[in-house]
C-alpha cells in the first residue's frame, strides 16, 4: 500500500503563499502548469494556493472584509483557462519601498556585478533590476556603470586557473619595468576595485602577485602548471615584503586601520598621536603609495621620510592642479 503524503504544516502553506504572490506579481498572466514547474510542486498545490490567496487580505477601517480588503482573482479565466491573473492586490502595495535615489544605487552595483566575467548569469541580474526598478517610490535615475579596462585580462586570468594552464604576459612592475612572465596562476583575487593575479613565477622562481591592470598581451597558453595550489604554500597576505621594500611612517585614523593591514609589517610599532595612529608601511615603490594615500583622503597623512611626502604632494598638486 503506498504511503500517503505527509500533510503540510501552515508554516509551509505560508512560507509558498509569501513566494508565490511575488512571483505572480511579476506575471501579468501565468498558467498553473507555469507555475507549478517554476516552484517544482504539484499542481493541484498550486491551485490550492490560488484559492487561499482569493481569500486573504486585511480587515479595513470598518474592522470588517469589504470590497478592496481581499486580494481578488480572474476567477473565470482560473477556472475555464486554468490561468491564473491578479487582479487585486492587498498590503503588498502599501509595504515600504526604496526611494529613486536608494533603487539606482542598487541597480548602479547589480550592473558592476554584472560587468564581471563571473557572473555568467546575467539573466537573473536583469531580473532583479526589473523588480527594483518596479518597487521603487519613484523612476530611479538611469545609470550606467562603464566596463572597466581589466575586464579582458581578468577572463583570461580565470580561464587559465580553470583551465590548469600557464599564462604568459608583459608585466610593469611598480618600479616602472617591463618584462615578460610566464606565471602558473593560482589563485585571483580583490582587493577595493583592483584585481591581482597569484601564481608561480617561472622568471623568479617564486610565488609572486601581479595587479591585473599592470599586465598587457596576456596570453593563455597549452603549457600545463607545474605548480599547483597543494605545491606551493600561499601566504595568507596579499602583499609579501622583500629587503628592497622602502618604509614609510604614517599617520591613519583608527577605523581606517585594517585597510593597511597587508601592508604593515609584523614588527611595525603602533602609537597613538593626535588622536591617530602613527606607524609604518611597507611599499615597494613611491608610486604605489601615492595610490595607497589616495585612496584614502582624509584619513591617512604620510609623515616621513622627507622624500615620501614630496612625491605624495607633488602628486596630489598635479592632481588638484587639473581641476583648474
Amino acid at each position: 500500500m503506498a504511503e500517503r503524503a505527509k500533510p503540510r504544516q501552515a508554516q509551509d502553506k505560508l512560507a509558498f503563499l509569501l513566494s508565490l504572490v511575488p512571483y505572480l506579481m511579476d506575471h501579468d498572466r501565468v498558467s498553473v502548469a507555469t507555475a507549478a514547474k517554476h516552484f517544482g510542486v504539484p499542481q493541484e498545490q498550486v491551485r490550492e494556493a490560488v484559492r487561499l490567496i482569493g481569500v486573504s487580505g486585511i480587515p479595513g477601517d470598518t474592522a470588517a472584509y469589504q470590497h478592496g480588503d481581499l486580494f481578488d482573482i480572474a476567477w473565470d479565466d482560473f477556472e475555464e483557462n486554468d490561468e491564473i491573473v491578479i487582479t487585486n492586490l492587498v498590503a503588498i502595495d502599501d509595504s515600504p519601498r526604496f526611494s529613486a535615489r536608494e533603487a539606482a544605487a542598487l541597480i548602479a552595483g547589480l550592473q558592476y556585478l554584472s560587468a564581471l566575467p563571473e557572473n555568467a548569469d546575467r539573466e537573473a541580474i536583469a531580473t532583479l533590476t526589473a523588480k527594483l526598478s518596479r518597487g521603487a517610490s519613484a523612476e530611479p535615475s538611469q545609470v550606467a556603470v562603464e566596463a572597466s579596462e581589466t575586464d579582458d585580462t581578468l577572463a583570461l586570468a580565470r580561464e587559465s586557473v580553470t583551465k590548469g594552464v600557464q599564462l604568459s604576459f608583459d608585466y610593469l612592475n611598480s618600479q616602472g619595468q617591463a618584462e615578460r612572465r610566464r606565471v602558473d596562476p593560482l589563485r585571483v583575487e580583490s582587493v577595493d576595485a583592483d584585481w591581482y593575479l597569484r601564481g608561480w613565477d617561472h622568471l623568479r622562481e617564486a610565488v609572486r602577485t601581479f595587479r591585473l591592470d599592470r599586465i598587457s598581451n596576456p596570453e593563455v597558453t597549452a603549457e600545463p602548471i607545474t605548480h599547483g595550489a597543494t605545491d606551493v604554500s600561499l601566504p595568507d597576505k596579499l602583499f609579501e615584503g622583500s629587503v628592497d621594500d622602502l618604509i614609510v611612517t604614517i599617520d591613519i585614523a583608527p577605523s581606517a586601520a585594517p585597510l593597511l593591514a597587508d601592508y604593515i609589517p609584523d614588527n611595525a610599532e603602533t602609537v597613538e598621536h593626535d588622536g591617530r595612529l602613527r606607524t609604518t608601511v611597507r611599499v615597494s615603490h613611491y608610486h604605489g603609495l601615492k595610490r595607497l594615500v589616495a585612496s584614502m583622503p582624509g584619513v591617512a597623512t604620510v609623515v616621513g621620510p622627507p622624500e615620501a611626502r614630496a612625491v605624495v604632494a607633488e602628486w596630489a598638486a598635479a592632481g588638484a592642479a587639473r581641476y583648474r
